[in-house]
């Protein structure tokens, strides 16, 4: 599904654990460390789309988490030009919309095992602003949008004490 101006919805995962460090995970068979997203399906809402994605990419159930924060919008990045497709499914980029969720479960509920084809081969908890850093430069200015509106959330992550 992509809209008239060439951008794919989709949905961008920010989870986070009570220490408020985030989960950063490596691209199979890449030195690419992204947050967990996923494309909006014809006939889902964006909750929906988070829900499937969070089970497919890093196996945790809807119980697993809380949602603690979305943005507000959409937020949109191109592609370079380079990751373009050249067909009639082509899209110029994505549009995102952003979820802060509580991670509620131990740590080893976290598994790559829920997918014919795996995203991911490692993650690790990182600092809230390391992946600004760290993600392909075409995705940083999403990243940086999406951690700011989140960011006033975060507290909500936080163990009490």
């Amino acid at each position: 599904m992509i809209d008239n101006d060439g951008f794919r919805p989709n949905v961008g995962i920010i989870l986070a654990n009570e220490r408020g460090q985030v989960l950063w995970a490596k691209r199979v068979g890449q030195d690419a460390w992204q947050f967990p997203q996923g494309g909006i399906e014809s006939h889902e809402a964006p909750e929906e789309a988070l829900y499937r994605e969070l089970r497919e990419e890093i196996g945790l159930r809807e119980d697993s988490v809380e949602v603690v924060g979305s943005t507000k919008g959409w937020l949109r990045y191109r592609l370079p030009k380079r990751m373009l497709r050249r067909n009639s499914s082509s899209f110029l980029g994505q549009k995102q919309k952003w979820f802060l969720l509580k991670m509620l479960s131990d740590d080893d509920a976290v598994s790559f095992e829920h997918s014919e084809t795996p995203e991911f081969d490692l993650w690790q908890w990182v600092t809230y602003w390391y992946p600004l850093g760290q993600v392909v430069p075409f995705k940083q200015d999403v990243y940086r949008r999406a951690m700011k509106e989140l960011a006033p959330y975060l507290s909500k992550c936080l163990a009490p004490g």
